[in-house]
């Protein structure tokens, strides 16, 4: 079933990842509505944008999440 909203508890997933990436929760934007494909990127005030997958189930995206956070920011490497 397609996502139609962020809720607090996806946030707090994604919060998940940003913690353990040493990413300041104040250094992310995370739109409240979904969309397909979900995306992140670095806006040019240099906050990371998360767009969340609205399609794909919650639990098959968030390593994808990861995976692309990880190459924009560096982090945890």
């Amino acid at each position: 079933m397609p996502l139609s909203s962020v809720t607090l508890p996806v946030i707090e997933r994604i919060f998940e990842i940003l913690d353990r990436l040493g990413i300041s929760r104040e250094a992310v934007v995370i739109p409240l509505r979904p969309e397909h494909p979900g995306s992140a990127r670095v806006l040019p005030n240099g906050k990371l944008e998360i767009r969340v997958e609205s399609e794909t189930p919650l639990d098959d995206w968030l390593p994808e999440l990861e995976s692309t956070i990880r190459a924009l920011t560096g982090a945890g490497q």
